[in-house]
């Protein structure tokens, strides 16, 4: 039986899925002098009400279908990124860690394979603070376990979420992400650093801010010279709705009628300065380019 939005959204970690998944591929994009490497958590498993419930019925059923996506079941990729370039290690988003769901808390296994350890990493710049991009930010003893970086996040999103009104105004299903998101950001209370949308935040990478996904979501450009590339996070949630129709809401968002307005600036964005993306859950390690077609836009992987 398909699970329901809210079974999904309040008890994940029980979700009945296959504890094997496919290798933990990753794609890589030299700019410049460093190397952006996408590396895999795992994958998610989501009913497909999650993201189409608000969206028309009658005109999504036939792009589903001639996209081969099912509509009862997702089960989404997720590509933590990471930049190299010889001065510092960071790691965008820390993924879900082993308690979110089973198929996801894979980074550690796929840094091994991209030759990485924790001690390595120097910064942590975060997205947001949903469960699968910072739930993997504590070890089994509660302690941070890239012990040796700096953590950096936008200071809406840290505000939204150490608010404690946050967890009784998200609603009920969402209480949960709610509280797991401040458990993780007392860890690093002391030593977090933040910053705004158009800020330099290291440099060569600058934060862009594109809310909706959550109130203080940011999206990262990693630029060299003319070489450069966009860590959309879930600015752009997935390879097929949310570029055949941006402008549409979804159930994943948690302020649908921003996400959407972003999500259309976004892609426009990417077109107009011709730049490659890092998406967290887009297919084929995450890594492409956009182009316009007859539906609006669409996604193209590519093996770097």
């Amino acid at each position: 039986m398909p699970l329901s939005r809210r079974a999904f959204l309040s008890g994940c970690a029980a979700l009945p899925v296959s504890l094997q998944f496919a290798q933990l591929a990753k794609a890589e994009l030299s700019i410049g002098n460093g190397v952006l490497t996408t590396v895999s958590d795992g994958h998610l498993t989501l009913p497909g009400s999650f993201v189409f419930e608000p969206m028309p019925w009658d005109e999504l059923a036939p792009l589903l279908q001639n996209a081969g996506i099912s509509e009862a079941t997702l089960k989404p990729d997720c590509n933590v990124s990471l930049y190299r370039d010889g001065d510092k290690t960071v790691l965008f988003d820390v993924g879900s860690g082993p308690d979110f769901q089973p198929s996801a808390g894979k980074l550690l296994e796929g840094l091994e394979l991209a030759g990485v350890a924790p001690e390595d990493i120097t910064h942590v710049i975060f997205t947001h603070a949903h469960p699968d991009h910072i739930w993997g930010l504590l070890d089994e003893f509660d302690e941070p376990l890239f012990y040796d970086a700096t953590y950096m996040i936008g200071r809406a999103e840290w505000d939204y979420w150490w608010d404690p009104e946050t967890v009784d105004t998200i609603g009920e299903a969402r209480a949960a992400m709610a509280v797991g998101a401040k458990r993780r950001f007392e860890a690093i209370e002391d030593s977090v650093e933040f910053f705004d949308g158009g800020q330099e935040v290291l440099p060569g990478i600058q934060a862009v801010s594109t809310p909706g996904h959550t109130p203080g979501h940011m999206s990262f450009e990693v630029r060299s010279g003319t070489e450069a590339a966009l860590v959309v996070g879930d600015a752009i949630g997935n390879h097929h709705v949310a570029f055949m129709k941006p402008e549409w809401p979804s159930g994943s968002d948690q302020d649908a009628e921003v996400a959407a307005s972003t999500r259309i600036a976004l892609l426009d964005r990417i077109i107009a300065d011709d730049l490659k993306i890092a998406g967290f859950h887009l297919p084929g390690g995450g890594m492409g380019r956009v182009e316009h077609d007859a539906n609006g836009y669409r996604f193209l992987p590519e093996a770097f």
